[in-house]
């Protein structure tokens, strides 16, 4: 599925690679959390973040707001477990009647985590999830 970026997000891409090296594929500007969400291909997280998490914390402090960023997956089911990250998740099941919902089973102590304050986890990975993969909902068993 191709994602339509902003111009806005480009910028923000572009930024974000020359501190980390890491070509992020996607870029979601959440205004409402004020936060820019990066996603960045399958096996660059470590090199992202950077040691320490000396890269986020050096776009954050150029963009002024909150970082996240969420590793890309091949399959649905991972780039959701990938997107509620770092809440510890058991099992996501996709199902597919007249909407697609991704089921993830989360640790019962990590279901804060995964909703995060206000609901902005829990949202964002719904948002990504529907950008990346057409996934309607994403729900927490």
């Amino acid at each position: 599925m191709a994602v339509t970026l902003t111009d806005e997000a480009r910028r923000y891409i572009a930024l974000f690679d020359e501190e980390t090296d890491v070509a992020a594929t996607d870029c979601v500007v959440d205004e409402e959390y004020d936060r820019i969400a990066f996603v960045v291909p399958p096996g660059t997280m470590g090199q992202a973040i950077g040691p320490g998490g000396d890269h986020v914390a050096t776009v954050e402090s150029k963009v002024g707001r909150d970082v996240t960023v969420i590793e890309g997956a091949e399959t649905a089911a991972d780039f959701v477990a990938n997107a509620l990250a770092p809440a510890a998740v058991y099992n996501v099941t996709i199902s597919e009647n007249d909407t697609t919902v991704a089921y993830a089973e989360v640790d019962e102590n990590d279901r804060g985590v995964a909703i995060g304050a206000d609901g902005r986890n829990i949202d964002l990975a719904r948002r990504l999830a529907d950008r990346h993969f057409d996934i309607d909902d994403v729900e927490l068993t």
